[in-house]
């Protein structure tokens, strides 16, 4: 089973009918039980990142994803709570990634929304696909560049569009909305 991390973020359904798309079954849920017994999680959201870690905290399920020894994917905010600080509240996160998140520079263009590739992309999740594929990005921060980062974007400048960590993975972007280039990318992270 798949289990999808409920806590105080939206977007959580359109991963799971992705999920049912793709022939998988999966819950939503922040039963502790069910996120440590589950075969992989998925960390997803679009929301604020003091609000989301308050709900995880108190409910020990900050925790609990730390424990988790199955791949769990991070989807934009769920990559931005796993750096180890958000300049959104001012917020620590859980520090998975050894780097901070910030507010892209004031102009004209934000949030970034819209379709955008990666300049560079290496790793599992990217298996079968080349930087000329296209995503889904909705998102006014980004996460530094680290050693984590294993695809980088640019868009006022340059920053992880998505990072791995031993087990843990993370998109910046949406790859449930990122039609058939998304679905392989999900596709690839339910494979491992």
């Amino acid at each position: 089973m798949i289990a999808i991390v409920k806590y105080s973020a939206g977007n959580i359904k359109s991963v799971q009918n992705a999920l049912i798309r793709l022939g998988y079954k999966s819950i939503i849920t922040d039963d502790p039980s069910e996120l440590i017994s589950s075969e992989k999680v998925i960390f997803p959201g679009v929301g604020e990142a003091s609000s989301a870690m308050l709900y995880l905290r108190e409910r020990g399920l900050d925790r609990i994803i730390l424990s988790l020894k199955q791949p769990v994917l991070g989807i934009c905010l769920g990559l931005q709570l796993m750096c180890r600080f958000s300049e959104e509240g001012e917020t620590k996160c859980l520090g998975v990634f050894d780097t901070d998140v910030r507010l892209f520079p004031p102009v004209d263009k934000i949030p970034h929304m819209g379709w955008n590739n990666c300049l560079t992309m290496k790793g599992d999740l990217f298996k079968g696909l080349t930087i000329n594929n296209d995503l889904y990005y909705v998102h006014s921060y980004y996460a530094e560049i680290s050693t984590c980062t294993v695809a980088t974007c640019d868009y006022i400048l340059p920053f992880s569009a998505a990072m791995q960590q031993g087990n843990f993975y993370a998109t910046q972007f949406h790859p449930e909305k990122s039609a058939e280039t998304g679905e392989k990318i999900l596709k690839n992270f339910l494979e491992l």
